[in-house]
């Protein structure tokens, strides 16, 4: 009998080692597929990007492509929080401007959050943003998203009557977007974004229609996340309408022949794809109750070269907030810059509300700086 107990212990103590290094190697298995199926997305976006740039016509040695795309608003990044950390955000979670930067960021949401932000842009511009966003799962959340750009009324002026012809027109911009944000493991999320794109200017307007996908991955590494994502793929965008309509006289010896009505045609224009990649660390310093996060993103676009974006916050008390980075690192004649911001977190005690108060100053060399002013609600 004590011999057979000896026996039964050692095939029970056998059998449990044997369950566990399956255990093990199964999650081994699973982090080791996120990290291929992420490299995998984070090559196949790249190597897109580059075809279409390609395709395009790449910037070559004697210029650039700066200038040669649409829908140029698209490129101003959302959030103060996002703004002051020098656009380094791609792979920064559990913030609802996330749908901007990288959409996968919004399936590690704790909760419903909503987001507004206001930049006094450059030439009287003015640059809003609204977003929306919840988990409805511990796998799915979803969000929606408006970003507005645009000036308010401008007097109509002609060579002839320079002083203004009565009439006033508007410029606005305007995209629209839902998303969708899947947590595919407890360590991998999948995002994607798709919008709507409206620019106007007087009586003509172009529409266009574009995908944002994203994806991140929580290390097994405390703190230490991999993002990337790729913006704006999606259609060409033409200007069209009556203000390109107009008469012409074809031939100015031939009497006969006057006022032909025509319809000038512009050319389409690309939108500004981005590809990013991100690194994030998070240090907790319990001892004194504060935590600091390091942010650094890999920036290729398809109208500029590539170029850097580095970021730091500093975290108090889960209160008080402090923020740098710098952007377009590496670029050559850059218009980015230092930014620089704070942060307010006023939050019941006991409580999952919490109202957060952002602000940003970013410096855009030749164009002076602006002023981001961001309100988010966590619920």
């Amino acid at each position: 009998m004590h011999i057979l107990n000896k026996k039964e212990n050692t095939l029970l103590f056998l059998n449990r080692i044997h369950k566990l290094s399956d255990n093990f190697n199964s999650k081994k298995t699973i982090h080791l597929s996120c990290i291929l199926i992420f490299i995998i997305l984070s090559a196949a976006s790249n190597n897109l990007l580059a075809q279409k740039d390609e395709t395009e016509g790449g910037s070559g040695s004697s210029g650039t492509n700066v200038g040669t795309t649409a829908a140029a608003f698209l490129e101003i990044g959302v959030g103060a929080r996002a703004q002051a950390m020098g656009g380094a955000f791609t792979a920064i979670t559990q913030d609802v401007n996330s749908m901007y930067w990288n959409t996968a960021g919004i399936g590690r949401l704790s909760g419903f959050e909503a987001t507004f932000s206001h930049i006094d842009w450059i030439l009287d511009a003015n640059f809003d943003y609204f977003g929306i966003a919840t988990p409805i799962s511990d796998i799915f959340s979803i969000g929606a998203n408006v970003t507005i750009f645009g000036v308010g009324e401008q007097p109509v002026r002609t060579v002839q009557r320079v002083e203004g012809t009565g009439e006033f027109y508007t410029a606005q911009d305007i995209a629209i977007g839902v998303s969708l944000g899947i947590n595919l493991t407890d360590r991998f999320s999948f995002g994607i974004n798709a919008k709507f794109i409206d620019q106007r200017i007087w009586h003509s307007s172009a529409t266009g229609f574009a995908i944002d996908v994203g994806a991140i991955y929580l290390t097994q590494f405390k703190g230490l996340q991999l993002g990337f994502n790729i913006s704006n793929f999606g259609t060409d965008m033409q200007i069209s309408g009556r203000d390109l309509l107009n008469v012409v006289d074809p031939d100015v010896l031939n009497e006969g022949v006057d006022n032909i009505p025509v319809n000038y045609e512009t050319g389409s224009f690309a939108l500004p794809l981005l590809f990013r990649f991100g690194i994030s660390y998070q240090l907790d310093l319990s001892s004194i109750s504060s935590e600091m996060t390091f942010a650094v993103d890999l920036l290729k676009p398809n109208n500029d070269q590539e170029s850097v974006n580095v970021g730091m916050e500093y975290l108090i008390f889960d209160t008080f907030a402090l923020r740098a980075g710098y952007r377009s690192l590496f670029l050559d004649e850059n218009t980015g810059g230092l930014s620089l911001g704070l942060g307010l977190i006023l939050s019941p005690s006991d409580s999952q509300f919490a109202v957060i108060v952002d602000y940003a100053y970013v410096d855009l060399g030749l164009l002076n700086a602006v002023h981001n002013f961001g309100l988010n609600l966590r619920f």
